[in-house]
């Protein structure tokens, strides 16, 4: 299988809500080979706190993307310590305030300069990553002919911020943060955050069936302290911050004026919307109701007792499989 890494240098990129991200750089990863008539791309970009390499566990010939089909291509959003973050900058600042209306632009640009590509066959995305699907199909509705919207919604709701809020606050609250950046890590700030993030990455039923203790752990505390905070302090805590905030006002409404729901009717692409049903940062309901109001969307709901981390093949090869199968038949539509 082919697989090749690069980057882009966009220069100095406007944001849609003010400001400029100087020197900005996207960096992707490509496998598989792309076709003549370039139809068969498919992008995928990437979620919170994740690296291309996070992800790439679904690519492959028996995966949910098939290279051996598929030229697909990860893109690291900004903020996530690959391409362009606050880590990587003198004045951090412009980096909090990046929206996913400029991912999705400088991905378009990444496409078409580097690749020829006008057209994708998919965007594929799971928690922030749909976020990015949806803003794909909004966005550039003559470039997308499908999109797969796993684990994630259109517009961050009320309570899922508040949960961002939460973790934005640990961060803040440590001693180390000197009103504009960090002084030194955030050593109480990451240990909060991580048990945050546990408390509603994974369902209540995951903890009521101690699943942890399968996994190799002695007790909850281990389980939270190996599994969890050393995968968030492998990035940078203004990283963080940047990535909070570009969940935070995650809304597909922004293209048209602030109305949500003119912009998801006017949804074009081919949409399959799999929410996990014991989700709780994306609930079933809040997906239902997004997914009423695209034009031919697929509902399908994930039965899963995961939460929001159903799919991963660590956990469950059985929602795997069940993604996988959505997806094709996306696909051969």
């Amino acid at each position: 299988m082919m697989m090749r890494e690069g980057s882009i240098a966009l220069g100095d990129v406007p944001l849609h809500a003010g400001g400029v991200l100087p020197e900005a750089r996207l960096v992707w990863k490509s496998f598989g080979t792309l076709n003549a008539d370039h139809s068969n791309a498919v992008l995928y970009p990437t979620s919170y706190g994740a690296q291309h390499t996070d992800l790439e566990w679904l690519i492959k010939a028996d995966g949910i993307l098939d290279p051996t089909r598929w030229f697909v291509i990860q893109v690291n959003q900004f903020g996530n310590g690959l391409s362009t973050s606050p880590s990587h900058l003198i004045d951090p600042a412009p980096a909090f305030t990046v929206s996913h209306v400029d991912n999705v632009r400088a991905q378009e640009r990444l496409l078409r300069e580097s690749f020829g590509i006008e057209r994708l066959a998919l965007v594929y995305g799971w928690s922030m990553g749909a976020q990015q699907a949806y803003h794909w199909a909004v966005m550039y509705p003559d470039g997308v002919a499908r999109i797969a919207a796993v684990c994630g919604t259109a517009c961050t709701s009320e309570h899922n911020r508040l949960f961002l809020m939460s973790l934005e606050s640990a961060l803040l609250a440590d001693p180390a943060w000197n009103g504009r950046t960090f002084a030194d890590v955030p050593e109480r700030g990451f240990h909060t955050f991580a048990r945050i993030y546990a408390s509603w990455a994974a369902s209540q039923e995951f903890y009521r069936r101690r699943e942890y203790l399968k996994q190799g752990y002695t007790d909850l505390d281990d389980y939270l302290a190996r599994a969890w905070e050393p995968f968030y302090r492998k990035r940078d805590a203004l990283d963080h911050l940047a990535m909070l905030r570009t969940w935070m006002r995650n809304d597909v409404g922004v293209v048209m004026d602030g109305d949500t729901r003119m912009a998801l009717k006017s949804i074009r692409a081919k949409t399959l919307v799999m929410p996990s049903t014991t989700d709780l940062y994306f609930t079933v309901d809040d997906c239902a109701a997004e997914a009423a109001l695209i034009p031919g969307s697929q509902f399908r709901p994930l039965h899963s007792w995961l939460g929001h981390r159903a799919g991963n093949p660590v956990n469950s090869a059985v929602d795997t499989l069940a993604i996988r199968r959505a997806v094709d038949e996306l696909l051969a539509t």
